[in-house]
């Protein structure tokens, strides 16, 4: 095998970027992206194996932001965040909030 090499791959959807590692192994090449561990493929060329990496990424953010999506309705449905709401709700009624107007005079 040889050396590992680092490629960064950035996401237009999610506006990150991350970086790939890809080793030529033999006749093939192996990829992965130490961020997201579900992704990692292997293809004949480099060019094909980045490829694979950006949509196999793209896949996984998608399925990450899908399963938090889901949980946060969960919990909303649950009542676990309402503690979260009555607190806010309190703050406000105690004069420890500011509006967004103020807050963006801080800037």
């Amino acid at each position: 095998m040889e050396k590992i090499k680092k490629v960064e791959i950035h996401n237009k959807v999610f506006e990150e970027s991350y970086t790939a590692h890809i080793q030529k192994n033999g006749t093939s090449w192996l990829g992965w992206i130490p961020e997201v561990p579900k992704v990692k493929c292997e293809e004949f060329t480099e060019k094909a194996l980045l490829k694979t990496l950006k949509n196999k990424l793209h896949e996984a953010l998608i399925a990450e932001e899908e399963a938090w999506e889901k949980r946060f309705e969960e919990d909303v449905r649950a009542g676990r965040l309402d503690h979260l709401a009555e607190k806010a709700v309190k703050n406000y009624r105690e004069g420890k909030c500011r509006s967004i107007d103020e807050l963006q005079k801080l800037l």
